[in-house]
């Protein structure tokens, strides 16, 4: 199915009026219909799907279904379904109001914010809208300004024809003045902010409620000049890009287009008949809305129409937020598209608070480290966090934390009520891996092995530039392969694994026992290299045991390049050439095959972050 007819869900807002009804063709019994929610996957007014497979079906439902690669992978950055298309008939002068920004309607009210643009299908003679303020006026005069009645005295008056649009960003101040037809294409929220009312009241008979302090809190007091051109589209942001199409039956009856995988095509007609292909064809009409899936392929219309076509472009300049929870710290940064840290805090995990608390802090800090560098959350695309242990990647659950002591906790959800954006969730040491091939030392490199060498042995696999996890719930584990069978006891109950061997706290051990010292990685190696027979002796079975590993995983996965990470890392450069001798010379086909690059990792703490930011 290529081509979605959609009927809409109708409002009954006591300003409208008749004429969707009358002149648009939109089946509704009740006396007023105000708002016509074309194309909607909001819970207060879903689109109908009417032809087809999926006939009778809400569009959500549509895409739950299909899955979410029917909208596009410009989408993806998107927590839920991007816009919501209305037809708006104004009778009567709308509220004066106001839309908060994502940020705090996502705080205050469990929803996007919205911006919003506006197409004048008709306006009656002398119609005018309000749109923002005559002249810069503080927050006390606003107030008092609504107090007394006196607001209208200085929002500027915007007289308006057909043809006009208007963009109206989060934050403006603005109202539909009576007698005008709206197209308006807004982001996907239902959140409005009413300061003023003409004293009307609602079906109950009591006035309706205005939002005062909320209203004060969010709007721009500045006037906005509106010469903000969008050329070669009727609109253009972030949210939606509308191009306008006009056939006139005649010179213009016919236009060819191509509906991408990057994005759907929704096509709104506002005027005319005709019909439209896309390997099938279906008639259209003046109030009728179509909806194209993402990758779709050519289409053609044709007749005579007037319609507004919205497609999902490609975020600009795009920063996403990669955080990584650590036993003892968790670090915050922000990622560009070059992969490097623009900045980035650290802050302590109180592993001793409940675990929506810790994540709670990592929301506040990661907005605060916004708002420090000046990023709006609308330039943010998404939000990855690594975590230590058993994760559900596609539920964004930690399904089991030893390091933290997390038990099913819905990380991704408990997020999204801080950060308006897709969360995705994945174990740590993975996410190292991960900000490796990204923007260190394997980003060359489509397959690849990381190594972390540290309390214990973590290790991340990356498969044709993803995170390999098999197809259960835990991902890898390379550090609990055995090498030697009923061996050293081993933190996951077993006995002689790699981990057991070829962490650090396993060499400290080793090192202690040969000469009942306490030493670090670095004074092992060093005393080594001095010429101490014992721990010379430490150190070569060391390397011999972590050899045995990487041939292990090297006879499995064959990946262009090995990397060691982790505390005994720094120590690389004594050990990387007798490992690579060892994988010559053990691996299956020798160097009669390819035998993969040892390197170190070059990122340190900042891989979980980078890496983290790389899972959407």
């Amino acid at each position: 199915m290529s081509i979605l007819k959609l009927k809409p869900s109708c409002k009954d807002y006591i300003w409208g009026g008749n004429r969707l009804k009358e002149e648009y063709g939109i089946a509704y019994e009740g006396e007023i219909l105000a708002e016509a929610w074309e194309l909607s996957c909001h819970p207060d007014g879903p689109s109908y799907i009417t032809n087809g497979k999926y006939a009778g079906s809400t569009l959500k439902e549509y895409i739950d279904s299909e899955g979410k690669e029917v909208l596009g992978t410009h989408c993806r950055r998107f927590r839920d379904f991007p816009i919501l298309t209305k037809f708006i008939d104004a009778k009567d002068n709308l509220s004066i109001q106001v839309h908060p920004d994502n940020r705090y309607a996502l705080k205050n009210e469990g929803q996007y914010g919205k911006t919003e643009m506006w197409y004048v299908m008709d306006a009656g003679e002398n119609a005018f809208l309000y749109y923002g303020f005559r002249r810069e006026i503080d927050r006390e005069e606003f107030a008092r300004r609504i107090r007394e009645d006196t607001l209208l005295e200085v929002l500027n008056a915007v007289p308006v024809q057909k043809g006009d649009v208007l963009f109206i960003e989060s934050g403006t101040i603005h109202a539909i003045g009576k007698n005008i037809l709206i197209a308006e294409i807004q982001q996907n929220s239902n959140v409005t902010y009413r300061v003023y009312d003409y004293g009307r009241v609602g079906k109950d008979g009591k006035k309706r409620d205005l939002h005062i302090e909320k209203a004060l809190a969010v709007t721009n007091r500045i006037p906005i000049i509106k010469n903000k051109s969008s050329y070669p589209h009727v609109a253009d942001c972030d949210y939606f890009t509308v191009d306008k199409l006009n056939l006139d039956g005649r010179m213009m009856h016919r236009m060819e287009g191509c509906v991408l995988e990057e994005s759907f095509v929704s096509i709104l007609i506002l005027d005319g008949e005709g019909t439209i292909s896309c390997k099938e064809q279906v008639e259209y009409q003046k109030g009728d809305s179509l909806f194209l899936p993402a990758g779709s392929g050519a289409y053609v219309i044709e007749g005579k129409c007037d319609a507004l076509i919205t497609t999902i472009r490609e975020k600009a300049a795009p920063v996403r937020i990669g955080i990584d929870i650590g036993g003892t710290n968790t670090r915050i940064g922000l990622v560009d598209i070059h992969q490097k840290l623009i900045d980035s805090v650290s802050i302590s995990t109180d592993t001793k608070s409940a675990a929506d608390e810790v994540i709670c802090t990592v929301g506040e800090k990661a907005l605060a480290l916004l708002e420090k560098n000046g990023i709006a959350m609308d330039q943010c695309v998404g939000a990855g966090v690594g975590v230590p242990g058993t994760i559900d990647r596609k539920n964004g659950v930690v399904r089991y934390s030893n390091n933290i002591r997390w038990e099913n906790v819905p990380v991704a959800s408990i997020l999204s009520e801080y950060l308006p954006v897709p969360i995705a969730v994945a174990n740590d040491a993975d996410c190292a891996a991960l900000g490796e091939a990204a923007g260190g030392a394997g980003k060359v490199s489509s397959d690849m092995v990381m190594l972390t060498l540290g309390t214990g042995v973590g290790g991340g696999i990356i498969l044709d530039g993803s995170i390999y996890e098999g197809r259960g719930i835990g991902g890898s584990e390379l550090g609990h392969m055995v090498i030697v069978e009923d061996g050293e006891p081993c933190t996951c109950g077993r006995r002689g694994c790699l981990e057991a061997y070829v962490s650090a706290t396993a060499l400290m051990r080793e090192a202690k026992r040969a000469d009942g010292r306490d030493r670090t990685p670095e004074e092992i190696f060093d005393v080594a290299a001095g010429g101490d027979a014992a721990m010379k002796n430490v150190v070569n079975t060391y390397i011999r045991r972590l050899g045995t590993g990487i041939v292990n995983i090297v006879n499995i996965f064959r990946p262009q390049l090995v990397l060691l990470g982790g505390k005994v890392s720094p120590q690389s450069g004594l050990i990387l050439e007798t490992l690579r001798e060892i994988v010559k010379a053990e691996c299956f086909g020798g160097d009669k095959g390819e035998v993969p690059a040892i390197e170190t990792a070059v990122l340190g703490n900042d891989a979980g972050m980078i890496g983290a930011a790389n899972l959407l």
